[in-house]
């Protein structure tokens, strides 16, 4: 299982009133953890769509465990946990940094499942070989 982590600074227009990030947000924060993963493991998101395939969001979890604020020092992980006929899914972590010094911790965690679909019909495909492989390694999941 490969992981990929990016580093990511909250921006102030991703903070609201209560003066944490809101919680919509973590959503794009995986869907741009997913796509470094993908360039992690060799699979371009664009090669992708040329080959006629995308992938859609079929069900997302998020859990809070303490607050991320405004330009916290913070980083996403993204690993994939199981590839199936024509979906997978992606666990996403959000490490805060301790802005008074020691170990990170987790404050966000979350989980994505994915179905391979055709750009042409929108129907479900297979999960390619290729990708099977990138996300898993060899033999897959």
């Amino acid at each position: 299982m490969s992981e990929f982590s990016l580093p990511f600074v909250p921006r102030y227009a991703e903070v609201d009133q209560q003066g944490v990030v809101f919680n919509g947000h973590y959503l794009t924060w995986f869907d741009e953890a997913f796509t470094g993963l993908l360039d992690h493991c060799g699979v371009a998101y664009p090669d992708v769509m040329a080959g006629g395939l995308d992938f859609q969001v079929v069900h997302s979890e998020i859990d809070f465990a303490a607050p991320v604020r405004w330009r916290d020092s913070v980083r996403v992980t993204a690993a994939c946990i199981r590839v199936g006929t024509t979906s997978f899914t992606l666990t996403f972590a959000v490490w805060r940094r301790n802005p008074a010094g020691g170990a990170e911790q987790v404050a966000v965690r979350g989980q994505n499942t994915y179905v391979v679909v055709s750009t042409e019909d929108w129907a479900k495909r297979p999960v390619p070989d290729d990708l099977r492989s990138a996300l898993t390694g060899p033999g897959g999941r």
